[in-house]
């Protein structure tokens, strides 16, 4: 099954990840298909802290990809920002 995840990346206590669409068998940060994104939760000032590729993402969710639960919420919150 692919599943839409975050991988993480960064440096200790300085967490990055990215938005990334896989086979739900492959390691957290492992192989990708997609990146489609990122989440920084520790940006600071004027640092971007979401970026999601929207269409990417309904193309991945049209072909039947799913979503892990911490990617559904940043895109309902991604979501709210942009209405």
């Amino acid at each position: 099954m692919v599943t839409i995840r975050l991988s993480r990346g960064g440096a200790k206590k300085r967490p990055f990840f990215n938005i990334v669409v896989t086979d739900s068998r492959n390691r957290r940060d492992g192989r990708f298909i997609e990146r489609i994104g990122f989440y920084n939760p520790v940006a600071a000032g004027g640092e971007e802290t979401l970026r999601l590729n929207r269409e990417r993402l309904a193309y991945w969710q049209g072909v039947g990809a799913q979503l892990s639960e911490t990617v559904a919420k940043l895109a309902r919150r991604d979501q709210a920002a942009a209405a």
